[in-house]
């Protein structure tokens, strides 16, 4: 009898579901898109009951394409967005505030004086992360400082905090389940990845009540049951990892060097080091690749915020192609040889910048630039940020030969062959391009018992195609001097 898993995919634009059986082959698929707030600028917010609403949806839309029922299902895993911050109250399970995005900048200034004062090495120390308006702590310290009376209540135990995953899982279990992952708190900037606990020094620094935080479980985990109520059966939650982690799983990148870079709304490459907990000398993350039978797995991390969403922009913001698949034509009629170079810092630059008042700038404009040029130039930018994170990844000594990819821009086969010969690495396209989804799956399937082993997962990796370098290297030399030199351009302004 086949055995499916149920994945839940909350990114940052859509929510998804992915039925996978038991070979890690897709059955069915249902996506929904959901609204973006920008109230001012650098802010990012969603509402969480729209969240909730288009996950339940997706769910119920992919078990009927698939045709089967909830229980058919072992087990559900979940992948979501990271860092983006929920508070909500225990009692009615009503959102106090917005959700606020992990792109969101608000709390830039607070973090600068954070950084002045001394607190970074501290940090950095016990979590692997920087200072940054990217990861949840100050997010939570925000909206428990700027919604009457929140403070209080999360200080006597009415409110809960929760990344995306801990939100879902929440409302699936009706209120049962306050939990989250290892991988997931440890995008926070409150988790000890060496102590694997919530800290308490980092609680008091970014004035975070500890009655508000979620039990951290492990990756693969029994994380409660589903309510009948919602899919027709009860079903268990049997995985969640942070969707970058997710991928990495998905990808089978279990072994240290091994490292995957996932193309969505940002861009993230990953480099599993295994037991140990490699600080980076280049403004990388160290960050937890997964956690399984209680034991910490590693990982280099860089952060891009801007990739697919560039051309998104391209497509919505300026209106220069009506849909994504158009920017190939331009690519290929432009050429690699593109004079013009898109920085999106629209809400600042990630990774190894980590400059949160850089904007957005499109540099090298002549007279003769037309659309080609400006949607050429929005393709390779994704490829030259990844450059910046592989330069600083070999500058701490790391070494990588190829590249795993996954994400909706990797079926762009300019771009793929483009960031191949940019990298001057070959790329490795997964025949299961949808590779978040797919580790939710095999973690939820680890713990149901559906995949006995990593190795197992691993002999399910194949590869659809390879991309490899074949760009002189005086060429590469001069594009990416080109951006080194805008990037300059925009972080000194």
């Amino acid at each position: 009898m086949t055995r499916y898993l149920l994945a839940i995919d909350q990114g940052t634009t859509s929510s998804r579901a992915i039925v996978f059986d038991q070979t890690g082959n897709s059955v069915a698929t249902d996506q929904q898109e959901f609204h973006q707030y920008f109230p001012k600028d650098g802010w990012v917010e969603h509402d969480a009951l729209e969240i909730w609403d288009s996950t339940l949806a997706v769910c119920r839309g992919a078990l009927e394409k698939a045709g089967i029922e909830a229980g058919d299902l072992a087990g559900i895993g979940i992948t979501n967005q990271r860092e983006t911050t929920v508070i909500w109250e225990r009692a009615t399970g009503k959102p106090v505030y917005h959700a606020i995005v992990w792109q969101d900048r608000r709390t830039a200034s607070w973090c600068t004086k954070l950084k002045s004062d001394g607190h970074e090495d501290s940090v950095v120390e016990r979590t692997g992360l920087l200072i940054d308006p990217y990861f949840s702590a100050t997010k939570i310290a925000w909206i428990l400082d700027n919604v009457e009376g929140a403070r209080e209540r999360a200080e006597s135990g009415e409110l809960a905090f929760g990344t995306v995953d801990s939100w879902l899982l929440w409302n699936l279990t009706g209120g049962k389940s306050h939990c989250t992952d290892a991988t997931n708190a440890s995008r926070t900037a409150l988790f000890n990845i060496y102590g694997q606990d919530w800290d308490d020094e980092l609680l008091a620094l970014f004035r975070v009540p500890r009655a508000l935080l979620p039990i951290v479980l492990d990756s693969a985990a029994n994380y409660g049951t589903a309510e009948s109520h919602w899919l027709g059966s009860p079903v268990m939650i049997a995985g969640i990892a942070g969707d970058q982690h997710a991928a990495l799983v998905g990808q089978a990148c279990f072994k240290p060097g091994m490292a995957k870079s996932t193309y969505g709304t940002g861009c993230f490459l990953m480099l599993n080091t295994g037991d140990q907990a490699i600080r980076s000398e280049n403004r990388l993350l160290t960050t937890m690749a997964y956690r399984l039978n209680g034991k910490p797995c590693y990982a280099v991390e860089g952060s891009i915020f801007v990739a697919g969403a560039a051309m998104q922009w391209l497509r919505d913001g300026l209106k220069l192609i009506a849909h994504a698949n158009e920017s190939v034509a331009h690519a290929e009629a432009v050429g690699v040889e593109n004079p013009v170079y898109l920085v999106p810092a629209f809400t600042g630059l990630g990774a190894p910048h980590w400059d949160p008042h850089a904007r957005g700038a499109i540099m090298g404009l002549t007279r003769d630039t037309g659309i080609g040029e400006i949607v050429t130039a929005g393709l390779q930018s994704v490829c030259y940020q990844t450059k910046d994170l592989v330069r600083a990844i070999q500058n701490d000594g790391a070494r990588l030969d190829s590249l795993r990819v996954d994400g909706g821009m990797v079926v762009n086969d300019w771009v793929m062959q483009f960031l191949a010969d940019i990298l001057n690495v070959t790329v490795y396209r997964p025949r299961v391009t949808e590779t978040t989804a797919l580790g939710a799956a095999y973690l939820a399937g680890l713990q149901t018992g559906v995949f006995e082993s990593l190795e197992q997962i691993s002999g399910l990796w194949e590869c659809e195609r390879q991309f490899h370098p074949g760009m002189r290297p005086a060429l590469r030399e001069s594009l990416y001097a080109g951006w080194i030199d805008a990037v300059e351009r925009v972080c000194n302004n």
